[in-house]
């Protein structure tokens, strides 16, 4: 039996569209750059869990616990987050009763609380299960590669528009 070609001319056109789609979606470094976040995210808070943190969270911490007495600017600066998302992370630790914070003129000056520190291993475990995990998915070479092929072009992006 053989349809009539206004039947399936937009069958075909749709599928070409979305082909078309897809490739172009494909071939993205935005689309393809946001889509690898989410799911590195996915496999972070899945390897951060036990911390009882987001993995951001956890990985301020971290800096805080390593530099204790390091600025909320710093600290801003370091993880690429803007002065008021830093505050509002800081407040969370601070609730949560891991980080206190004192004011040295303009200066927002953390520290991690005994509590804090304590969750250090725990943390560090958490952070060298999200290693092992994308790194069993990529191949450890890979997603070291992978990691430093997407920082450089980071850098690159954040210098040309900041």
């Amino acid at each position: 039996m053989l349809f009539p070609l206004t039947l399936s001319f937009p069958h075909c056109y749709l599928y070409i569209q979305m082909t078309i789609s897809n490739e172009l979606l494909h071939n993205c470094l935005y689309f393809t750059a946001n889509t690898l976040a989410r799911n590195i995210n996915r496999l972070a808070e899945e390897a951060f869990g036990p911390t009882g943190l987001s993995s951001s969270h956890a990985l301020l911490l971290m800096l805080i616990n390593e530099q204790p007495g390091i600025s909320q600017k710093e600290l801003a600066e370091a993880m690429h987050l803007a002065p008021s998302t830093m505050t509002r992370f800081v407040n969370v630790l601070m609730q949560r009763g891991l980080a206190v914070k004192e004011s040295r003129g303009k200066l927002a000056i953390v520290h991690p609380t005994s509590q804090g520190q304590e969750m250090q291993p725990v943390i560090m475990e958490s952070w060298k299960r999200l290693y092992h995990r994308y790194s069993a998915i990529l191949g450890e070479l890979e997603g070291v590669e992978l990691t430093r092929v997407i920082d450089l072009a980071n850098t690159d992006i954040e210098e040309k528009i900041s």
